[in-house]
């Protein structure tokens, strides 16, 4: 059975697999106080472009990473403005609004937020003269790339940036898939453009060949909170064998692996996306990076389901639906043309 279904089925890069294997007799003090962590850190911050000391920690997942960010930078009046379609406010079960943070949800384009759109909504808001009474736009969240597959271009993310620092709020970048998105085709922007635009952003693992884990960088010293791993185990979210983090961070961004294994998803996905246009299939989203979106009715979704395992992701008609084909690090290109085949 092919499975297109996800980009983190498979367990972790044979790298990892390897340095996990090296170090089983080694012993690391918890929590992340110790050298293989350091020295990932170290990595990142010289791959962002970052002063020594700026503050790296790192996580187990995604859903745990957005809740303790977000409520680490967003006031207790204060809400989150986010897309509609954006992760905290659909896939995360209510986690962010079970910290005590409301997301305030702006229209998608693609998956993308505009700029003006969100100057327009925290001008509205401090217009209205009860205020005081409402729920705070208090931090900006998006996705690099999107919940559907699409990419910000630097001007675009500088200008949401913009706006949120002149209502005083923070920017924070989910970077679930940033690989994907520095590496796909299109793309303007670099790791160390992005550490320069956002104020808190993550890169993240579990996605992208790690066993489990993302990185957070608070990029902007202004926006760094005081005794943040304090706030991690308040949230359930620290791992006491923190060094398995720091070994998997400190092998990703080794010799250029992080970005290096990124691209081999984008180019089994661009082979993909050209074989449905090829063969007539309709394309939901013009999408750059390792996520497909097609439009299919319910007997070709039951023949394509017999041999390959695909991802729903929402229903576009009666008898329509979108699902999503998914490359990773770890597609072959031996599954892309046995999935060719199947189309």
């Amino acid at each position: 059975m092919l499975s297109f279904e996800n980009d983190y089925s498979r367990a972790a890069h044979p790298a990892i697999l390897k340095a996990l294997a090296d170090t089983q007799e080694d012993l690391y003090p918890g929590y992340g106080s110790d050298e293989v962590c350091e020295r990932a850190k170290a990595r990142i911050r010289e791959a962002c472009g970052l002063a020594d000391g700026t503050p790296v920690w790192f996580l187990v997942g995604g859903t745990q990473t957005n809740q303790v960010v977000i409520d680490a930078v967003t006031p207790s009046w204060a809400g989150v403005v986010a897309v509609a379609s954006g992760h905290p406010n659909v896939h995360e079960a209510g986690a962010i609004e079970y910290s005590g943070h409301k997301v305030l949800t702006l229209p998608h384009h693609d998956g993308l937020m505009d700029p003006d759109e969100l100057d327009a909504f925290c001008r509205d808001f401090y217009a209205d003269g009860n205020f005081e009474h409402m729920v705070f736009p208090g931090c900006v969240y998006v996705s690099q790339s999107t919940e559907y597959g699409t990419v910000y271009s630097k001007e675009r993310l500088q200008a949401i940036a913009d706006v949120a620092h002149r209502y005083h709020m923070p920017l924070f970048v989910d970077g679930a898939r940033l690989g994907y998105a520095l590496t796909a085709t299109g793309c303007d922007m670099t790791l160390e453009d992005l550490a320069h635009i956002a104020d808190v952003f993550y890169i993240g693992g579990t996605k992208q060949g790690a066993l489990f884990g993302e990185a957070v960088v608070f990029s902007n010293p202004e926006w760094a909170p005081r005794h943040f791993l304090t706030q991690i185990k308040q949230h359930g979210a620290l791992l006491a064998k923190g060094w398995l983090l720091g070994l998997q961070f400190d092998t990703l961004f080794t010799d250029g692996l992080y970005l290096r294994i990124a691209r081999n998803a984008n180019v089994a996905a661009d082979r993909i996306r050209e074989a449905l246009v090829a063969k007539g299939y309709e394309l939901t989203f013009a999408t750059p990076t390792n996520q497909i979106f097609v439009t299919l009715d319910q007997p070709t979704i039951d023949r394509l389901e017999a041999h390959v395992r695909l991802g729903f992701t929402e229903k576009a008609d009666d008898t329509h639906t979108v699902m999503r084909i998914c490359t990773s690090w770890a597609t072959t290109e031996a599954e892309v043309d046995q999935l060719i085949a199947l189309l």
